[in-house]
């Protein structure tokens, strides 16, 4: 029984300042090529001949929208091939702002997605510009409308805080400015600063400081408040929801539950042991072109192992 599945798509037209995620820049999208490796990724998931029920898919990345509106369709049907849907299962995509058009949505929610999850991270353009975003505010604000007004009603939007101090971007503004679009769910993450990235390389040289802990912590109790004024609960350390629009998905990993990842750097866990794939596109592709495995490391958990997975989960 796999009740959940993960799909990572991993292109992106840039790499944003602070991403350190699994990702292929690329101009012109393999669509293709990635779907061809998907399909031989997802013969080999379902070997056993188990035709699993979804209770939950969720397409993340990357930039899982940048498939376009036939190659989103075409990886659904993919899915389909190889795992029924439940009548209401969830049906996640990630999307950024400048791929959402009535065309592509039309043809997302045809295809039965029924939950988009627009990564907006400011409505401030010059802090977008830092960002290395390739969307502006405006772009925003249409997506969200697009969404709704051609057929998919469930929409969440991604915000970033604790940003540097240098950049003065108003929180406060940017909180108003998405509660203002009434989303369904609002996920709001701390920034965190990895080696490797630009902002890694900017902090390192000086260029940027991060914000202090007070910032950081005055930041997270803003966006409390003002959510909760809105009406949306605070179900999880990150995420907002209106009742009955919490992240189905995800909260399947916050309780322990089994899941399935298929794609670059996509984990996946049986209950007993959780293993994850290599990062690189080009490797995941090519082993799967050779017939060859995809995973890149297995860790089986104790017992011990799950009880503390089970109190820190419980946490969030």
């Amino acid at each position: 029984m796999t009740p959940h599945l993960y799909i990572h798509v991993p292109f992106c037209t840039r790499r944003c300042a602070y991403c350190d995620f699994s990702i292929a820049v690329r101009k012109n999208v393999p669509v293709n090529d990635y779907l061809t490796a998907l399909a031989a990724e997802l013969d080999r998931v379902v070997s056993d001949g188990d035709r699993s029920t979804l209770s939950t898919l969720y397409f993340g990345g990357g930039t899982p929208s940048r498939l376009g509106a036939e190659g989103v369709a075409a990886m659904i049907r993919d899915v389909r091939a190889h795992f029924d849907l439940a009548p209401d299962a969830e049906v996640t995509l990630e999307a950024n702002p400048e791929d959402v058009t009535p065309e592509a949505v039309a043809a997302w929610s045809e295809a039965g997605v029924n939950r988009l999850s627009v990564g907006v991270q400011s409505f401030d353009d010059s802090v977008l510009a830092w960002m290395h975003r390739t969307h502006t505010s405006a772009e925003s604000r249409e997506a969200v409308a697009i969404a709704r007004s051609a057929g998919i009603d469930n929409v969440s939007v991604d915000l970033i805080f604790a940003l540097p101090d240098s950049l003065h971007r108003s929180w406060r503004d940017d909180l108003q400015a998405a509660i203002a679009l009434d989303p369904d769910h609002i996920s709001l993450y701390g920034l965190t600063v990895e080696n490797g990235t630009p902002l890694g390389r900017w902090q390192a040289s000086g260029k940027v400081a991060p914000p202090t802990e007070d910032t950081y912590a005055e930041q997270f109790l803003l966006a409390h408040e003002l959510t909760r004024k809105a009406g949306y609960d605070h179900y999880e350390v990150s995420n907002f929801g209106r009742k009955g629009r919490y992240s189905r998905h995800n909260s399947a990993y916050w309780s322990g539950a089994k899941y399935v990842g298929a794609g670059p750097s996509a984990h996946s866990f049986d209950g007993t042991s959780r293993s994850w794939n290599v990062a690189p596109y080009a490797e995941w592709r090519s082993r799967l072109s050779a017939g060859e495995s995809v995973i890149d490391g297995v860790e089986t958990l104790s017992a011990t192992n799950r009880q503390s997975e089970s109190v820190y989960l419980g946490l969030r």
